[in-house]
């Protein structure tokens, strides 16, 4: 008797006879007991493995046998297209056993609304986000709604918990399991976590009840064809995209909007059938893209990390990663696109523009084929989430008791662990500011709160981030994008300003400043567009390994010969490095350099520690603390030596006011405490106490 049987009988016919499918995966099989058993998991497979199936057999089985009624299954996803991707399967599953799925996000139409709302589905396919619109919406009931709910599936889990949308999304799911009367089975799916068990504790919450991980053995991981060339610049990678793999569909993976656009435009005067698609373009320019590319060969869809998770755009041939991703995880996940049909190998090409791309990539290669993948961990003191549930929560109840909030979401482990006079501090501040407003004990909304967070500007509470303002980009009627002001800056003066949007160039005719709109058309000359971003900070492991590789002559069979020169030649420049310590040079331009391969974080707090000490200009990269101005060697040698002797949980790195500006619910926090949260989220503890205990050489020659 195999898993399979287990199943309900009408599951297991549908699946033989109206799916034709011979036998599930092995980890589809091997995790239904568990999961009939009501038990919360993390199931990890690569991505388009079936992880979705995994999840929704046993649900549905349950479903079955034992009479769920109503909605009972929400399956949340951590962004839009890949809920509408997934809503087609997911209804035919449901719809075999004469059960439905609905999909509502903040596209869904204001009549599917009402309908799903007076006649709940069986599966409601839905974002964090619009669940929490449900919870607070007056027009819902919400106890009627969620009062049979029996099971979460969360996919791609991992996208939720390395950040503040992982707090929100297991607040969101304690305020409707109260409502439900029940804990309900909490079920995660993702292909790359580092550290599952930890993810599965997370997720499983304050929830009673056996919670355990699903991931494949190691030994059975599908081989993958990985190269490294170098190719020196973005029109440089266009030609040999053009050229190489000729009649094959090509995913290629942008580190940034405006390299995608770059590089799409690029591809199109070259001749080659390119398409754009990533988070600033319009829903229906993505679309269009998406489905372009799903149908056609020979073509190439040039994409940022809005590909990264489990979308569907057809059977790929390869995959393709300018420079490189932050993560293994995220390679990981854009490698998996590829070797799904039967006969075909797991393949990722990449193209370095830049040294510090070369670098970066042959180091994350390093990384994956030592099986390595980061941990995800969830950021500490989230005070600001806890400020926007309580709003969110006296929107839901009209009003909540001051320690009443506890039963709703007192147990959530981010908030479970807050220090009690801290959370007293954040009511406090909200109440003086007032954004909340007590009488006899309840908690309602003030002047403040109802100005900025009430019935009128409820969506604003929904959404635990800011966006920068943004420019929507519109063609006659048509929206093609949003763009930072930035991009209408002329190259020269008196130039034509020229935007790119999905790959396309666009002619800027006018600007509507007071609504935010501008106006173009097409045009004929290459274009630029611009988005603010932070960059990309690199971890501890992913900074060493590329210190190992610059530190010694190693040689890999992956690279290729232009990226075997480039590396030789990177390595010239650092002919003082070890791998055993850290390194303090005298650069010829008069700069000193604290080269620790750390990481952006650990950079951080050493470069705010030298700079209480220094006069002088002082900046830090993910390799490096810089002294820019006035000091000497000899300066230097007795403040680092004192460094490394202090206690690495004073070196709170300095937070400006517009990063605590920048934080969503800011004005509801006293400004200590936002302050603290910055810094401490800022730091890499254990990593820097690690730099604190290595030697470090003083190098007062640079060759």
């Amino acid at each position: 008797m195999s898993n399979f049987d287990l199943l309900h009988p009408a599951l297991q016919h549908h699946v033989v006879n109206s799916l034709g499918w011979r036998e599930l995966r092995p980890f589809q099989e091997a995790v239904i007991p568990r999961l009939l058993a009501g038990e919360h998991q993390i199931v990890l497979a690569p991505t388009a493995g079936g992880k979705t199936e995994a999840a929704a057999f046993p649900v549905l089985s349950r479903m079955l046998s034992e009479e769920w009624q109503g909605l009972s299954v929400i399956y949340l996803c951590p962004i839009k297209a890949l809920l509408n991707n997934l809503e087609t399967r997911l209804a035919r599953y449901a719809g075999l056993l004469g059960r439905r799925a609905s999909l509502w996000h903040g596209d869904t139409s204001a009549g599917a609304r009402r309908k799903i709302a007076l006649d709940p589905p069986d599966i409601l396919l839905t974002t964090p986000e619009s669940l929490e619109v449900m919870l607070v919406s007056s027009r819902i009931d919400e106890e009627r709604l969620f009062g049979n709910l029996q099971a979460f599936v969360i996919d791609e889990i991992h996208a939720f918990a390395g950040d503040d949308r992982g707090w929100h999304l297991l607040s969101v799911l304690e305020r409707v399991s109260r409502l439900a009367g029940r804990d309900v089975q909490r079920i995660g799916l993702s292909a790359t976590v580092g550290n599952p068990e930890a993810l599965c504790d997370w997720l499983a919450g304050s929830c009673s009840g056996p919670r355990r991980v699903y991931a494949p053995e190691a030994s059975t991981a599908a081989p993958a064809d990985v190269t490294l060339d170098y190719v020196g610049s973005i029109p440089n990678a266009a030609i040999v995209i053009s050229r190489l793999h000729r009649g094959e569909k090509r995913l290629v993976f942008c580190e940034s909007r405006s390299r995608a656009e770059e590089l799409g435009s690029e591809l199109t005067r070259l001749g080659t059938t390119a398409f754009v698609t990533h988070s600033s373009l319009s829903v229906d320019q993505r679309r269009q893209a998406e489905d372009a590319f799903a149908n056609r060969e020979n073509c190439v869809i040039v994409a940022t990390s809005v590909l990264e998770l489990g979308i569907d755009v057809g059977d790929l041939d390869r995959v393709i990663q300018i420079d490189a991703p932050g993560r293994v995880a995220s390679f990981l996940q854009r490698m998996g696109r590829t070797g799904r049909r039967s006969g075909t190998t797991r393949n990722c090409l990449f193209l370095a523009t830049n040294e510090n791309g070369l670098l970066q990539a042959a180091a994350l290669i390093d990384l994956w084929r030592d099986r390595y993948v980061e941990p995800i961990e969830p950021p500490p003191l989230p005070f600001h989430v806890l400020a926007q549930q309580l709003i969110a929560l006296i929107l839901q109840e009209r009003g909540i008791g001051r320690t009443a909030w506890r039963d709703w979401i007192g147990r959530m482990p981010g908030f479970a662990n807050l220090p009690p006079e801290d959370v007293e501090a954040v009511i406090a501040a909200m109440l003086e500011q007032t954004i909340l407003w007590e009488d006899a004990g309840i908690l309602s909304m003030g002047e403040a709160g109802e100005r900025e967070y009430g019935w009128r500007n409820y969506m604003e509470v929904m959404s635990v981030f800011l966006t920068p303002p943004l420019f929507q980009v519109r063609y006659g009627r048509r929206e093609l994008g949003l763009v930072d002001s930035s991009s209408f800056i002329p190259r020269s003066r008196g130039a034509p300003v020229i935007l790119a949007l999905g790959g396309r160039p666009w002619l800027l005719r006018n600007v509507d400043w007071q609504h935010g709109i501008a106006y173009v058309e097409p045009a004929a000359d290459a274009g630029r567009s611009r988005w603010r971003s932070p960059g990309v900070g690199l971890g501890f492991t992913m900074c060493r390994r590329v210190r190992d590789l610059l530190a010694t002559d190693v040689d890999r069979d992956w690279w290729s010969r232009r990226a075997r020169d480039t590396l030789a030649e990177a390595r010239l420049e650092y002919p003082w490095l070890t791998t055993d310590g850290t390194t303090v040079t005298a650069e010829p331009n008069g700069e000193l350099c604290w080269w620790t391969f750390a990481g952006r974080a650990v950079n951080a707090s050493l470069s705010t520690a030298l700079q209480r000490q220094i006069e002088g200009k002082i900046s830090h990269d993910n390799y490096a603390v810089k002294i820019e101005t006035g000091s000497a060697m000899a300066e230097i040698e007795p403040l680092v030596v004192d460094l490394r002797r202090a206690p690495p949980e004073t070196l709170l790195p300095t937070i400006d006011a517009d990063a605590i500006t920048a934080l969503k619910f800011s004005d509801c926090l006293p400004p200590e405490l936002a302050q603290r949260m910055l810094q401490v989220r800022a730091m890499d503890m254990a990593r820097l106490s690690a730099v604190m205990a290595e030697p470090v050489r003083f190098v007062t020659t640079h060759s």
